[in-house]
């Protein structure tokens, strides 16, 4: 049977749009949305159905909610909640005005948007599932990405209790734990994405390779995003899906890193990000030990 897909963030070039595609090329009805409709050109051009819809916006939701219902008979089988930000900073330098917009979008928005949809998603004749992009750093502590780690840990917990939630309603909640891709993650992004120190920083004598750290410039490979989302679409389209899926670069070996004990993957986790060379360069002009 067609399913019908709704997908947030879908901005051109970003993974919800190169999911909307995945779907749509498979033969699935892709609704794709964003918050501005005029940045999902691409999927427009592939008739993809597009709509608008602002996660931040309780309002918004339950427009988007009575269209999709109008267009579908009241009904929903897939509900991605992939819409995300990040925030590039030291934990003992964020913003706190900042990381509140991060969780609003990275965490409020999934249980925002989920208790509007619900009630189409059990309408559903296929098997309704409800899919949250986590991320692998909900479970890693990448060094310069605290907001956005914790932001992602809160949003793994709230997928966990609404899959024990949801079971009695035939709603099937699904963790998506995606690792490097490379997208325009960063153009797309709806919140402020810091590309400098803060004045004063405790880390200005590495100011240059920190800044790098913000742009992305860190020892990693990245996935294309065809190549994840059509893995991701094809795990979503078995008849029993596991409950978490890891898909991107990198992402099995976080698995792994899981089970690992505290601080074993410390050195791993410090070369990936640039924090090595970063201590390297502290050490050499503060002069001081750093544990």
């Amino acid at each position: 049977m067609v399913r019908t897909i709704l997908i947030t963030g879908c901005s051109d070039g970003g993974l919800g749009a190169a999911l909307a595609v995945a779907f749509h090329r498979q033969g699935d009805r892709v609704l794709a949305t964003a918050r501005n409709p005029k940045k999902m050109t691409s999927l427009k051009s592939l008739g993809i159905e597009t709509l608008s819809l602002d996660v931040l916006s309780a309002e918004s939701v339950k427009v988007c909610v009575a269209e999709v219902s109008a267009l579908t008979g009241g009904s929903l089988d897939i509900l991605i909640n992939n819409a995300g930000s990040g925030y590039s900073v030291p934990m003992v330098e964020a913003e706190i005005s900042e990381v509140e917009k991060l969780f609003d979008l990275n965490v409020w928005s999934i249980i925002r948007t989920t208790r509007h949809f619900v009630p189409l998603l059990r309408n559903s004749k296929t098997g309704a599932l409800l899919v949250n992009n986590t991320s692998g750093n909900s479970i890693m502590p990448m060094p310069f990405q605290g907001p956005y780690n914790a932001s992602k840990a809160a949003a793994a917990m709230v997928t966990q209790n609404l899959r024990l939630e949801l079971q009695a309603f035939g709603i099937k909640v699904i963790d998506l734990k995606t690792g490097a891709v490379k997208s325009h993650f960063h153009e797309n992004s709806t919140t402020r994405v810091n590309p400098v120190l803060p004045e004063n920083s405790l880390y200005t004598p590495a100011k240059e390779k920190m800044e790098s750290i913000f742009r992305g410039e860190i020892n990693i490979n990245l996935m294309p995003a065809e190549e994840y989302a059509k893995r991701v679409v094809n795990d979503l389209s078995k008849d029993n899906p596991p409950l978490i899926i890891w898909r991107g670069d990198s992402a099995t070996k976080a698995w792994l890193a899981s089970f690992a004990p505290l601080g074993f993957t410390d050195g791993l986790l410090k070369k990936i990000s640039g924090l090595d060379v970063v201590e390297q360069i502290l050490k050499a002009k503060v002069g001081k030990k750093i544990e």
